[in-house]
């Protein structure tokens, strides 16, 4: 039975992971639509962003660590979260590329393929 203090922190983690989205979307947009960037590179750009601002948040919020060790520990976030990148890539290159699904909507499908793989991970792995 999953207790409700994983809940809580699954939606804390979700909430931090709403706020990254918002920077992964924006900095994509701004990338892809209006530098004209290749949209993959822009989406890398927006997910290692997103990646930062979450690791930041779900530190101090919804893990609360008391971790000293930093660099070792956004380390293993951010190797995480490279390795959902990787993921992310795979779903809208599928979608987008392969079924020629709307680019965006691919996108939010693959967040969230993505986000239970940083939780799970992040939940027994990082923090």
């Amino acid at each position: 039975m999953i207790n409700s203090t994983l809940i809580l922190k699954f939606l804390k983690f979700c909430v931090v992971g709403f706020s990254g989205m918002v920077v992964d979307f924006g900095t994509t947009w701004l990338c892809k639509e209006k530098l004209g960037w290749n949209k993959y590179v822009s989406n890398s750009i927006g997910f290692v962003l997103a990646a930062t601002n979450n690791y930041l948040w779900n530190r101090l919020w919804t893990f609360q660590s008391t971790n000293t060790n930093i660099p070792v520990e956004y380390g293993k976030f951010f190797l995480i979260s490279i390795i959902g990148l990787g993921i992310n890539n795979l779903v809208v290159f599928l979608l987008h590329g392969k079924l020629k699904w709307n680019f965006y909507l691919a996108k939010l499908l693959a967040i969230g393929v993505v986000t239970i793989w940083n939780f799970t991970m992040n939940y027994f792995f990082t923090f």
